[in-house]
């Protein structure tokens, strides 16, 4: 018989740290909304609070699936360091990962994971999925959701209705 591991702590208190870093990730989803992308963002800090990687959504403006604001943020975290394993690190996002997102986050090794928005459709830290529950993974983080959660969730959901009107709007004329 398997017992399953506690691997994730998803504490209550949110520190300064948190909501300043994920207040920086709400900026880069700005930029993402920006250049018409989905208006996701990514901060991923060091155990020194240094920023090593930044992303936002690029997948259209780089004709690339892969290009999540995570995934930016870990490609260019691993090139700063040279090194993919990404231990005793802090990835900050603006909305849930997705499965893929969430395969990357175990793969590099991240220690910590923030997030603001949950994603009910394709979020995979809970939502929808729970790829970090498995207890046959190799790797365990803590993970701590709904950090600035109302102004993560209000951005996509403005985004949306945005696109929705506009959709509207040219279907009219």
């Amino acid at each position: 018989m398997f017992i399953k591991p506690t691997q994730i702590s998803c504490s209550t208190e949110t520190s300064e740290q948190d909501i300043a870093f994920m207040q920086y990730a709400l900026d880069l989803a700005d930029l993402a909304e920006a250049r018409g992308e989905i208006p996701v963002g990514a901060v991923l800090v060091d155990k020194d609070l240094n920023i090593i990687g930044k992303g936002w959504n690029q997948t259209i403006e780089l004709s690339d699936p892969t290009a999540h604001a995570e995934m930016q943020a870990i490609r260019q975290a691993g090139q700063r360091l040279g090194n993919y394993r990404l231990l005793d690190c802090t990835l900050y996002v603006t909305l849930e990962p997705c499965p893929m997102c969430a395969g990357a986050i175990l793969h590099s090794r991240i220690g910590r994971l923030v997030f603001g928005a949950s994603d009910y459709k394709t979020g995979a830290v809970g939502s929808r999925y729970h790829l970090f529950e498995d207890y046959k993974m190799n790797h365990f983080l803590e993970i701590q959701g709904n950090v600035l959660g109302k102004e993560c969730s209000q951005k996509i959901s403005d985004f949306f209705k945005r696109r929705r009107q506009q959709k509207a709007e040219m279907k009219k004329a």
